[in-house]
């Protein structure tokens, strides 16, 4: 599995976000930026990212990631 594919599997997910995967192997670092994450706090958030992510964590395919989330609000803030 590679970036190109983490990223396509969270699209079809969180298809409003604005999505940017690097690593490689099995390690990955995602950072999301939509209005989904608009009112959730950051466990929920992270839910939500996993959540298009489950099938590929249960086979192995992706062992470890970190996730950053953002509403637009709060990635212009921290341009």
């Amino acid at each position: 599995m590679d970036a190109e594919q983490v990223k396509a599997l969270l699209l079809a997910t969180l298809p409003e976000c604005d999505i940017t995967v690097a690593g490689e192997g099995a390690n990955y670092d995602i950072t999301a930026v939509g209005t989904a994450f608009e009112g959730l706090r950051p466990v929920k958030r992270q839910q939500l990212v996993y959540a298009g992510l489950s099938q590929e964590i249960a086979s192995g395919a992706i062992h470890a990631v970190n996730i950053r989330t953002f509403t637009p609000e709060e990635w212009q803030a921290n341009a």
